[in-house]
């Protein structure tokens, strides 16, 4: 059994998988990311479910000022450490956050999620919301999940992967403050465990805040 499988705690899982990562920084800037934000002007940024802060280095180095969140005190140390040696450190603010239980103060210009999943319970489309909720007027919102199992797992019939139309209706976002701008699933290329190619499907949900909550 391996220490992720012995945890007690979504904290206790995650630490364990950053450590047996073996001190490495070894994350690249998610492909949905970069696709979805190129074309959007620098800000503020908020990066939930950080990791090892691939994306919010990424962001940092286009010139966003980025609040990266996780729960794994280890994956935040790996991401500022290698922040410090790019020398944008002082473009990014780690926080440790279990989202379940506090989130982060402020707005910001984008909130991105990538891949906000979990073994352990988590309230993922209330912590979604409240990424929502945190978007500044003319901001943007980018949701990336996964979409379905890679091809060599088989994921127990109480583990639902959300459809893009699904975690739209789940937010419960008003209408006349929010446009879709982007909704679709597509095919991310993969390595399996045995080394070989594959893909995964996930999905992408982009929104642009367009109104302030109560004005019209």
């Amino acid at each position: 059994m391996t220490s992720e499988q012995q945890a007690t705690s979504a904290a206790e899982y995650w630490e364990n998988r950053y450590r047996r990562l073996e001190d490495k920084w070894s994350e690249n800037p998610n492909v949905a990311l970069v696709k979805e934000v190129s074309g959007l002007a620098p800000g503020t940024a908020l990066d939930l479910g950080c990791g090892q802060g691939g994306d919010a280095i990424w962001l940092a180095e286009q010139g966003w000022q980025v609040t990266a969140v996780d729960i794994s005190a280890v994956a935040l140390e790996r991401g500022a450490g290698q922040a410090s040696a790019l020398g944008i450190s002082e473009r990014i603010t780690w926080e440790a956050h279990d989202l379940g239980q506090s989130f982060p103060s402020g707005s910001f210009d984008l909130v991105s999620s990538h891949y906000l999943h979990s073994p352990f319970g988590l309230p993922r489309a209330e912590i979604l919301r409240a990424g929502a909720m945190a978007v500044n007027p003319g901001g943007t919102l980018l949701i990336v999940g996964h979409a379905g199992p890679a091809p060599w797992q088989t994921l127990p019939p109480e583990i639902h992967l959300p459809s893009p139309e699904e975690l739209l209706e789940s937010l419960r976002l008003p209408a006349a403050e929010w446009e879709v701008l982007a909704m679709y699933t597509f095919d991310r290329e993969h390595t399996a465990p045995n080394g070989e190619p594959s893909t995964r499907p996930d999905n992408v949900l982009k929104m642009r805040r367009v109104a302030t909550p109560g004005v019209s």
